[in-house]
């Protein structure tokens, strides 16, 4: 059976991931026209293995980061779930960590893959500069990895020569690299991380392609470049790729890789040396002459990254694997102006890197930690030879939280119910019926946001805080930005900006769409859920707090103002035989459009058949306003069973991942999260406006049955009592 053009069934696609960090999207020559159509004019950075990629792939021109700062953003793109419903990773909270429940790497496993991390990782629990498998909770292999190779914690992570540069991770003493339960830093001489993760990267996928050929694989390579202490190669990037040239892993303690030779952190691309670019820093950067330096630095390691893109692609071509294989390039947010936080290094210089230089955040304006256009629109690029149409350019949003359910359908299998995404299979297939996502992000960090002379003028003395931003179309069905930074009040009210037309996002229209604020506001509360719960510092599992609150967190959230007026008791229900490890989105299981519709008076009072996966739809009437409003579902204790309820597009409860059947399960936002303190965990509740709210509960039965659900609900301390029948309502079921 075939799907789109790659094979399905024992022959579903390969799955490369590249993610590297803090890459602007005017970093690759992919973009420079559009970059280079405003001024001041800037050099280049020529990236000819992504312009191939470009070339016989997909470009998704507004693909957005899920935060713009990597945990935040790393920790969404792997739980499939926004930065509204993480449930652990928010803000700079690095190395907190990824909750417990499905992940890219568990999802695809259950589909048949073989998984592999290989680069930083950075969400994995322990303390932001430690942690072992023993005492990290989220160890890659603990959320779904067969194999992990590479940095596991954050302040490791900033250091591109991991045996040379100082820094001491106080489980294990230095750079700490790990493959798979060992350490073998101090085997890593002169080894430069881009090479070092693309030679391990190609030595798995050889390994895997010869001893299971009719095993898919998915590869999670997150390179750490161009991060950091602006650090540079030893050598030139040798020739040929691929199974013969590119890097190789040779294996040998000191001798690991085959550009583990020359000078640590010094060669620079001879197309950059700060000679060649002085006349055009003298004119721009007049006050600023040493800034070549960290030009020079930062385009060698972007030339690096592409290097190894090309060592890949070749790969798969000696391996005769890309015509099933699926490549995808992107970046964790928009580029940094960090020294790299590291101790001074006698000849091995830091300068801080000017994103200015190259315009690293394109037409755009922000930089990381920022929630404009720059700091979270990142370059993605899509490689599938036998999938796409070659040069295919799109502008359909689409956000970090959506690969989830695209690989599940690449996969063959539904997508979990808990992710917030949909599929991007029609854009990359360039087929109509691509269904509009949810494009959210919110992050808190103080000061002011950077100024460069290219920015509009909005942005300068401009506070970043609390920041937040929501895509919408207008009547027009154009896509529009609403954002709001250093939010004071859950009150105040969005700019607005159509991004395609204003690139600088300097023309604020909120005049224009004055009757859209409420939404606006009700829109941000229908997509996140407040954070509720806090880690206790006694269990010495991090050194750095979390603060997740939000400025908007006690907002009630307001009931459906479009609901029908011509509604009848009951919800909507819908029913199919279906065998899935996790609570599935309906619609995307086989069968989904044809199930026959009917309406039930009563959910709970449903007799679930064995082996069935069952959706009700419609509206809660929530009778008083409440700030905590709580909700508990027990199924019967059948093995298998699971359940995963949503009001709005939020988590109402989650019983899927971890649950035992015959337990009540909360509304806590915390449900699979670890070390919480349990008599704070889930005591916030749902602040609710009085009124109808959308609900959609999917319900799991296991091997045997009958089974039914219960539900209750209370307000504050009110004791707990079942939902009556009364509170659901649904619309007239044509079919």
């Amino acid at each position: 059976m075939l799907l789109g053009g790659l094979a399905c069934g024992a022959q579903k696609p390969n799955i490369i991931f590249v993610l590297v960090d803090d890459m602007g999207w005017g970093d690759t020559s992919v973009n420079a026209g559009e970059v280079k159509a405003e001024g001041p004019k800037a050099p280049v950075i020529e990236t000819p293995s992504l312009e191939r990629m470009a070339r016989q792939g997909v470009q998704l021109r507004r693909h957005y980061s899920a935060a713009p700062v990597c945990a935040p953003a790393r920790a969404s793109l792997f739980s499939g779930t926004h930065q509204g419903h993480t449930e652990v990773v928010r803000n700079n909270n690095f190395d907190a960590p990824l909750e417990n429940s499905h992940t890219l790497a568990s999802v695809l496993k259950q589909a048949g893959y073989a998984t592999a991390l290989i680069g930083k990782w950075g969400i994995g629990g322990g303390k932001e500069s430690g942690g072992t498998p023993e005492t990290s909770v989220a160890w890659p292999t603990k959320r779904g990895f067969d194999y992990f190779f590479g940095y596991h914690n954050h302040i490791a992570g900033h250091r591109h020569y991991p045996k040379e540069e100082h820094g001491v991770d106080p489980d294990v003493g230095g750079n700490a690299i790990w493959d798979g339960t060992e350490v073998i830093t101090d085997q890593l001489d002169t080894c430069y991380s881009t090479d070092l993760f693309t030679a391990r990267a190609k030595k798995w996928i050889v390994d895997h392609t010869k001893e299971h050929a009719d095993q898919p694989f998915f590869l999670a390579l997150t390179l750490i470049a161009p991060h950091a202490r602006l650090a540079v190669p030893s050598c030139p990037y040798p020739k040929g790729g691929g199974l013969k040239g590119g890097v190789q892993w040779i294996g040998k303690p000191g001798k690991m890789i085959n550009t583990a030779k020359g000078k640590w952190d010094s060669f620079i691309e001879p197309r950059y040396a700060p000679k060649k670019l002085a006349s055009y820093a003298k004119a721009r950067f007049p006050k600023n002459p040493n800034i070549t330096q960290s030009a020079a630095r930062h385009a060698t390691m972007i030339t690096r990254i592409d290097d190894a893109i090309g060592d890949l692609m070749k790969l798969c071509d000696d391996l005769k694997i890309s015509d099933n294989t699926i490549m995808v390039f992107t970046s964790d947010n928009g580029p940094h102006s960090e020294p790299g936080a590291v101790t001074p290094i006698p000849d091995h210089p830091a300068p801080a890197q000017n994103p200015a230089f190259y315009r690293s955040y394109g037409c755009f304006d922000g930089i990381k930690r920022d929630v404009w256009e720059g700091g979270v629109r990142v370059p993605c690029l899509v490689w599938a030879p036998a999938l796409t149409k070659n040069g295919l350019v799109s502008y359909h949003p689409a956000q970090f939280h959506d690969w989830m359910a695209t690989f599940a359908d690449l996969a063959g299998v539904p997508k979990p119910l808990r992710s917030d995404g949909v599929s991007i299979m029609p854009t990359l297939r360039d087929e109509p019926g691509q269904k509009d996502g949810v494009v959210y992000s919110e992050y808190k960090f103080g000061g002011n946001m950077d100024m460069y002379d290219d920015y509009a003028d909005n942005k300068k003395n401009l506070r970043r805080g609390d920041q937040q931003f929501i895509l919408f179309k207008n009547k027009e069905g154009k896509y529009m930005k609403a954002i709001r930074t250093n939010i004071q009040t859950g009150e105040d009210d969005f700019e607005i900006y159509d991004v395609d037309a204003d690139t600088h996002e300097s023309n604020n229209l909120a005049a224009q769409y004055a009757d859209m604020q409420d939404t606006l506001r009700a829109a941000v509360l229908y997509n996140r859920r407040v954070f509720d719960y806090a880690y206790d510092a006694k269990t010495g599992k991090r050194n750095n707090g979390i603060d997740g609150s939000r400025k908007y967190d006690a907002m009630k959230v307001p009931a459906n103002a479009d609901a029908p007026a011509d509604l009848q008791p009951g919800l909507t229900m819908r029913q199919l035989k279906a065998e899935t490890p996790w609570v599935p989105e309906f619609d995307t299981l086989p069968g989904a459009e044809t199930a026959t519709r009917s309406v039930v008076t009563d959910p709970t009072a449903v007799e679930l058949p064995a082996g069935t996966v069952t959706e009700f739809t419609g509206y809660i009437n929530i009778p008083a306003d409440g700030d905590h409003w709580h909700f508990t579902l027990q199924l019967d204790d059948v093995a298998g069973s699971k359940a995963y309820l949503k009001m709005h597009n939020f988590q109402l409860i989650d019983a899927d991942f971890n649950y035992k059947p015959g337990t009540k399960a909360t509304e806590s936002a915390a449900a699979n999260a670890e070390a919480t303190i349990p008599e704070k965990n889930g005591k916030k509740g749902i602040p609710l406006k009085a009124g109808l709210h959308e609900v959609r509960f999917v319900v799991v039965q296991g091997a045997s049955a009958p089974g039914k659900m219960k539900l209750e609900w209370y307000k504050g301390q009110e004791p707990a009592k079942p939902i009556p029948a009364s509170a659901f309502k649904t619309t007239q079921v044509t079919k």
